[in-house]
Order: C-alpha cells, then sequence, then structure tokens
C-alpha cells in the first residue's frame, strides 16, 4: 500500500494561514500555487501501518502499548482491532522548509501551511486505501498522542511500536515532536458497525491557536 500524495487543499492551507474567508490577495495567491507546485514535484511520502487486536486490559496486540486517557477509550468504543499509522512528506519537506525559513520568512509560513495540508491529504488517502483494503469493516477517523487528554509523551511508545525510524525515517525531539515535522502517528479503530468520525484536523480544531505541536509547526494529525 503506497503513500499517495494527490493535491493540496488550498482552502486547509489558507486555514492554516488563519484566513477567514474573503477575497485572497494575489500576492498570497501566486505563493501559494508556487508552493502547491514545488511541494507536488518535490516530496516524496512514506508511510507504515499495522493492524492490531485491541485486549480486554486496554493494551494493543502484544506491543505492551496501552492508550491512555479517556478521550482515546470513548474514540475506540465498540472496536476490537486498531490501526496504529505514521506518515510523513519526508526529509524532502523539511530541507524547503529550513531553506525558506532562512530565504524568505514569509515564503516559508506559505510554505510550512501548504506542507500541512499535503501531510493530511498523504493520511487521508492513506486512511481511504486501509478502508478500501479492511472492507465490509469500518474504520474510525485519526485520533493522535497531544489530542484529547492522550498524553504526548505516548507518541515515543507509537513511534516504537511503527518502528518509523527505520521504516519511514522519521525520529522524536526530546520534547516528543516529529522529526521531519510534517509527519504525523495516529491510531485507528476497526470495528464492524460504523463508527462516530473523530476530530477534524487543526482547521477544526478549537484548540488549534493555543496549541504547542502546531507552535512547534507539527500536527496531532486528528482526522
Amino acid at each position: 500500500m503506497e503513500p499517495r500524495l494527490t493535491g493540496i487543499d488550498r482552502r486547509e492551507a489558507l486555514a492554516y494561514l488563519g484566513w477567514r474567508g474573503g477575497p485572497v490577495p494575489e500576492e498570497l495567491d501566486v505563493a501559494l500555487t508556487r508552493c502547491q507546485t514545488l511541494l507536488m514535484e518535490t516530496v516524496r511520502p512514506r508511510a507504515v501501518w499495522r493492524l492490531l487486536d485491541i485486549r480486554p486490559d486496554g493494551a494493543l496486540g502484544d506491543t505492551g502499548f496501552v492508550p491512555a486517557g479517556e478521550s482515546i477509550r470513548a474514540h475506540l468504543a465498540g472496536c476490537d482491532q486498531v490501526i496504529l499509522m505514521g506518515a510523513t512528506l519526508g526529509a524532502e519537506s523539511e530541507r524547503l522548509l529550513r531553506r525558506a525559513q532562512v530565504e524568505d520568512m514569509a515564503r516559508a509560513v506559505v510554505l510550512d501551511a501548504c506542507a500541512g495540508a499535503a501531510i493530511e491529504n498523504v493520511c487521508d488517502n492513506l486512511c481511504a486505501d486501509l478502508a478500501a483494503a479492511l472492507a465490509p469493516r469500518h474504520l474510525t477517523g485519526r485520533f493522535s498522542p497531544g489530542y484529547g487528554d492522550m498524553p504526548l509523551c505516548q507518541q515515543e511508545m507509537l513511534c516504537q511500536v511503527l518502528d518509523v525510524g527505520r521504516r519511514i525515517g522519521v525520529s522524536l525531539s526530546p520534547g516528543g515532536l516529529m522529526i521531519p515535522q510534517k509527519s504525523v502517528t495516529a491510531l485507528i479503530g476497526v470495528a464492524d458497525t460504523p463508527r462516530t468520525k473523530g476530530p477534524g484536523g487543526c482547521p477544526s480544531c478549537d484548540r488549534r491557536d493555543s496549541c504547542t505541536i502546531r507552535k512547534e509547526g507539527g500536527s496531532c494529525g486528528g482526522r
């Protein structure tokens, strides 16, 4: 199952920029188009996933990983399996962002927003592919460490279970944020009946303005 970047939603990128509607200035419109094109031509997304049973004690398979918090327990209610997934835009995106931050901070901000929309597209495509592969079973939305009351520190265990360093080239900072920045890990519940979809990503999150993950350039990946 190959990760796919099929497009970059301009409205989503604008939402990351804090745009609240109305005409988009020509200068910003041009910058968005250039950044979209650059990312589509340059990045090579990578992804990994595992399907695990949810044990009665809440542990996932034989990994020893027990997701913590009432939010994730509610999210997985009624599910007997869970998908652990990780996805990244890869080192190419990190190099583009760092270069832009040195050369032109205004362009770097737009590029960062477009990259945020790009990793969401990769994750959405992966979830669609997983849903098709596991049909007729049903999937929840994505839920990541740092969302709700699930501790961000559980990112480390999730990354270990997925072996993201070796398999997709993602590492963790001392604060638990992923490098490359435009990377996401998440849990997705699997059940026999349709489940309520989970959180809707940064643009629709009521914590987006105070979120420490976003301030560091990352995303919890909730969708």
